[in-house]
């Protein structure tokens, strides 16, 4: 699949069959990009065309609600749940030109259904039955992400805990005339995998490879999967955690659902024992909470898998 990158040279961006990791052949071809890149276009995950568009479907819904009827969901100062923009964390910060609804859906005691949209009528049910089939996917890719490395197969998984997280966010970006202005700003998932659904028709995810931002191309019933830094930790660097943006688009509205997944709050995650030794050593310290540390990180400016590095 072509795409363009910010020097308008057309690159293939990466596209792997995931139904066929089986095949050494193609883990190979998983593990060839993971360790470049770190991002890619799921095919063959097993998800129906009806089931993706219906997601895509509430989520227009809900978009498309009053103002008022979507600020019943309104997240509180300083928390992700919920509907809103960005978090104000000073008055020179430039927000992004995003609305977003951000839901944890696992574990199912941990979901705060005060939040959960009750219109449209069916997007409970929509999330929880794709959050349950992406949670299958992230699952698969992670064995199969262990045995290229000739890890026991839930090497990676087990580091999450019996009750790891996933959560679930609902972006919407309005059309912008801003240049400078993003959609999204660069910035490192603080997740282990996160799968996005674009949007069917308008681009707008870009990754950085090797210095030059790379547009990821609209494949209309493909997933995204790109890693986040809690990969490249427990991988020793072995796996890319990239950076991303989102772009803004000056007349056309455009839509993307991302999930995450996350360890147990207090489980602490640091790189797996077989991937460390005298041929290469330990890259990253340990850390329990990635997901308050990545953020600080991020408001500071500041990388942070470089702020994690072993001297």
């Amino acid at each position: 699949m072509v795409c363009e990158t910010d020097g308008d040279v057309p690159v293939t961006f990466p596209v792997i069959d995931i139904s066929l990791l089986s095949s050494e052949n193609e883990l190979q071809k998983l593990s060839s990009v993971l360790s470049s890149c770190g991002c890619f276009q799921a095919m063959g995950h097993g998800i129906s065309v009806e089931c993706l568009d219906k997601v895509r479907e509430v989520a227009q819904q809900f978009f498309a609600l009053p103002a008022e009827e979507k600020q019943k969901y309104s997240r509180a100062p300083n928390e992700a749940e919920g509907y809103g923009s960005d978090l104000v964390i000073s008055e020179d910060q430039v927000q992004d030109c995003c609305r977003r609804l951000h839901l944890r859906v696992f574990p199912e005691d941990q979901r705060r259904m005060n939040l959960w949209p009750e219109n449209p009528a069916d997007l409970s049910k929509t999330l929880n039955e794709y959050a349950l089939k992406i949670r299958s996917v992230i699952n698969d890719l992670s064995k199969a992400m262990a045995r290229s490395l000739e890890l026991e197969e839930n090497s990676l998984l087990n580091q999450f805990g019996d009750r790891p997280a996933l959560e679930a966010r609902f972006n919407f970006y309005p059309p912008c005339s801003r240049p400078e202005v993003f959609g999204a700003k660069p910035h490192l998932d603080r997740s282990g995998i996160t799968v996005i659904l674009q949007d069917k028709e308008v681009e707008g995810l870009q990754v950085l490879v090797h210095g030059r931002w790379h547009t990821v191309p609209v494949i209309p019933h493909a997933l995204v999967v790109n890693l986040g830094g809690l990969m490249q930790v427990m991988t020793n660097g072995m796996f890319k955690s990239p950076l991303h943006r989102v772009l803004t688009n000056a007349s056309k509205l455009r839509m993307s659902v991302a999930v995450f997944d996350e360890p147990e709050a207090e489980k602490e995650i640091g790189p797996v024992n077989n991937l460390v030794n005298h041929m290469r050593p330990r890259l990253y310290r340990s850390i329990r909470n990635f997901t308050a540390f990545n953020y600080e990180c991020f408001q500071k400016g500041k990388n942070s898998l470089e702020e994690l590095r072993i001297p």
